[in-house]
């Protein structure tokens, strides 16, 4: 069986008995349906990207200013505590390097939560896609 005897594909007999001016006229609006998709995609990604950024960010902040109060007075009270066995300076710079450690966990876990954020995926893969899409195929050319 040779490519002649094969019989035409629907995108043939469209191409042989469609006008040109039609075609063209498709390929416009497949095209711009085609991107008004990809942003409307693009900005479904954008907000469910900014959404957690916003919870991780206010997350930390909440944590930040509702556990604020209860540290310095935890502090002043380990700080007077030490104080009575080893002085009051070396107590203070006792508390003041724990609270160095506990500051440098929290900004290295807050950080690594706002790493997660992917941006846009989907939009990204679909927009790789499309060049691919608009080429012609072997099996559809005679």
């Amino acid at each position: 069986m040779t490519h002649a005897d094969l019989p035409p594909t629907p995108a043939q007999v469209k191409a042989e008995n469609v006008p040109l001016g039609e075609l063209l006229n498709e390929l416009t609006r497949d095209v711009s349906t085609l991107m008004r998709q990809e942003v409307e995609l693009a900005k479904v990604e954008l907000k469910e990207s900014a959404t957690k950024a916003g919870k991780g960010a206010g997350l930390m902040a909440g944590a930040a200013w509702a556990s604020h109060f209860a540290l310095v007075f935890l502090s002043i009270a380990v700080w007077w505590a030490l104080g009575l066995l080893i002085g009051l300076g070396w107590s203070a710079l006792i508390v003041a390097i724990i609270w160095a450690i506990v500051a440098t966990i929290l900004a290295v876990t807050g950080r690594k939560e706002l790493r997660t954020i992917k941006g846009l995926p989907r939009t990204s893969q679909t927009l790789q896609e499309i060049p691919p899409t608009l080429k012609p195929h072997p099996e559809e050319t005679r």
